[in-house]
């Protein structure tokens, strides 16, 4: 069964897509704990001293981002990325609260890699999860909401085989069935880049995931792939 890919029509758009992918089952999504709750909050300071008072849209894969964004008709800063949207909450508030230990780590990575980092609960998704440009008459429910919307048509989706969406506008937010919460045990996770070196660092940061998990998470089934133009699926 294929679980994640990527369309061919978005990958034709956006040749320079490069996604690694985490399936994690047999979880136990907790509190972090102490030694972790540690490493995610030195992580915020390291960030948040290294960046200092730098515009946030000079990090080479946070502008790619914005790039990408715009030719698929988002204004990029009405609607940011994942990735620096986090960092801008860091910037501007000096730091973000703990949620729980698979939210917390994947912010972690995310933080050190300034790429986007999606934990995307398995639990209410039917066959393969599809990023591709939305039609328009896909259902999406907000984090935090009951109401459903439909995407806007053309923008990019990740949508199952029944039509959920589990994330709008790329790596803008996700949905509330998606959401990591007390009860995920099977998750996938995403992290995605644009910029010329996303191929190196997303690798790197795939391979920190799957550390991390490997540590907090020792009892987890893991498997993972870097995703691009030429490998668009997984499993392969």
């Amino acid at each position: 069964m294929i679980r994640f890919r990527y369309s061919s029509e978005i990958l034709d758009t956006f040749p320079a897509t490069c996604g690694g992918v985490v399936h994690a089952t047999g979880l136990a999504n907790t509190d972090t704990p102490p030694d972790l709750l540690a490493a995610y909050q030195a992580e915020q300071h390291l960030v948040r001293d290294r960046l200092g008072d730098a515009p946030l849209s000079e990090i080479p894969s946070l502008a790619a981002w914005r790039r990408t964004f715009s030719v698929f008709g988002v204004k990029p800063t009405q609607y940011r990325n994942a990735a620096e949207a986090l960092l801008r909450r860091l910037t501007k508030q000096g730091d973000i609260p703990s949620i729980n230990l698979l939210v917390d780590l994947a912010n972690l990575v995310s933080l050190r890699y300034h790429l986007p980092v999606a934990v995307f609960d398995q639990q209410m998704v039917t066959g393969t999860t599809t990023v591709r440009f939305a039609e328009g008459n896909e259902h999406f429910t907000d984090l935090g909401s009951e109401a459903l919307s439909n995407p806007q048509s053309g923008e990019v989706v990740f949508v199952d085989d029944a039509g959920l969406v589990s994330a709008r506008r790329w790596c803008w937010r996700q949905s509330d069935q998606s959401a990591a919460r007390a009860g995920t045990v099977d998750v996938l996770i995403t992290v995605e880049g644009q910029h010329p070196q996303a191929e190196l660092d997303v690798t790197r940061a795939t391979e920190d995931l799957e550390q991390l998990l490997s540590t907090h998470q020792p009892q987890a089934n893991l498997a993972s792939a870097i995703l691009s133009e030429g490998s668009s699926r997984f499993p392969p």
